[in-house]
């Protein structure tokens, strides 16, 4: 049987994908390297910085479904330059920011809105609907390989700057570098152009009848469970672990590099799991990755950290990082089809950013309560642990009920 070939016209939209998934989350997880510098400079407390990302996060994960309904009537080229226009702008206000509430509206408001349009849910709804369903798990875990490369440049990027000219002007470079969302967005955009087999799209008439299937499946409710643990571990480490590492007396660069680290092996993690993804139970995936990476945080956070340690540890983390946004995204293409993907697929990262915010300013406010980070820690591995147990012994014993026309 030949391979499927991917249509021509869906190159350039993948490739403008993978330019605005690499910006938005590179710069997004590097965030977490000024705070130290800003939280010293504006006199606030390691809670105040972490409570903005939190708040980013939660209304990122607010403002997903929203944004996937509105795809439907408007477009996504639309919804994506808008949310790279607020990307740059919460980047200049944060820079900008005099206080703890100019945090919260630039890193809190602006980009958690900015994100909901950019980031990994809106990416692989677009690279979804123009490549046929026999390769979509690969390329969703190509666009994700090729967006996790984005934190390879921002992480050293933000620490040189840092170094060279202070925080203010770190987060000034990172908003020069996101102007390049704008065209790639623009070229992602041309989706909207792209037809959509009736098949594929999916037999629910109204975003209500939607989400009312979903509701009722206890497949996406487990993944939804599941997903806001993973976010709570992945934000945890994004805006703690270079705070963690400086506690501990490592080099700041040290903190950097291991973000870099995770980047690059976010790369072979996310290939692989794209293509994991076209053969296997996708939920079992899923669950093997939440209590693998539990596993590992357990072991690394056992000992006091060493740079061989820590770079180890970042590989081994960067490689089972962002595996799940193409097994997640899949997995709903095959359920419920390519129409309402965009939005259900919003319902299930809100759960994921509830989560996040979880990790980002309970572990802001566990350290300042504790002094230190070890209680986080634990009940982010014990959390993990559960979420990973649950997820893979529902896949084994109830696995999903059969695929929607999309899979065809």
């Amino acid at each position: 049987m030949p391979r499927p070939k991917l249509p021509p016209a869906a190159l350039p939209i993948l490739a403008g994908t993978a330019v605005m998934l690499a910006i938005a989350m590179g710069l997004r997880q590097s965030l977490g390297l000024f705070m130290p510098a800003s939280v010293a400079e504006l006199g606030i407390q390691v809670a105040d910085f972490t409570l903005a990302i939190a708040v980013q996060n939660l209304l990122w994960g607010a403002a997903q479904p929203v944004a996937g309904a509105a795809v439907v009537r408007v477009g996504f080229r639309p919804v994506l330059v808008a949310a790279a226009a607020a990307y740059v702008l919460g980047l200049i206000v944060m820079a900008a920011a005099q206080g703890a509430l100019g945090l919260m509206l630039g890193a809190g408001l602006l980009m958690g809105l900015a994100m909901a349009g950019t980031a990994s849910a809106m990416a692989m709804a677009v690279a979804s609907r123009p490549v046929p369903a026999a390769v979509r798990s690969t390329v969703l875990g190509v666009i994700t390989a090729a967006g996790s490369s984005g934190a390879l440049f921002t992480a050293p990027l933000g620490q040189v700057l840092l170094d060279w000219a202070g925080w203010r002007a770190g987060v000034m470079g990172f908003a020069v570098l996101a102007l390049l969302m704008l065209p790639a967005a623009w070229l992602a955009g041309r989706v909207d152009r792209m037809p959509v087999a009736p098949a594929a799209a999916g037999g629910h008439a109204s975003a209500g009848e939607a989400l009312r299937r979903a509701a009722a499946s206890p497949a996406f409710l487990v993944m939804v469970f599941a997903y806001s643990v993973c976010g709570l571990q992945l934000v945890f480490l994004t805006t703690h672990l270079p705070a963690y590492l400086v506690l501990c007396g490592m080099d700041p660069m040290l903190g950097a590099t291991a973000l870099g680290v995770i980047g690059l092996f976010n790369i072979l993690g996310s290939l692989a799991a794209g293509v994991a993804g076209q053969r296997w139970n996708k939920p079992l995936l899923l669950g093997l990755i939440y209590a693998l990476r539990s596993l590992v945080l357990l072991w690394y956070f056992a000992t006091p950290p060493t740079p061989g340690s820590t770079i180890l540890f970042a590989a081994l983390m960067g490689f089972l990082w962002l595996g799940v946004s193409p097994l997640m995204a899949g997995a709903l293409a095959e359920l419920y089809g390519l129409r309402w993907q965009p939005m259900l697929q919003g319902v299930a990262f809100f759960s994921h950013q509830l989560g996040s915010f979880l990790g980002a300013f309970g572990g802001g406010l566990l350290f300042d309560l504790m002094g230190d980070y070890t209680l986080a820690v634990q009940l982010g591995i014990a959390m993990g642990l559960f979420a990973g147990a649950l997820q893979i012994g529902f896949a084994l014993w109830h696995p999903p009920p059969g695929r929607a026309p999309a899979a065809a």
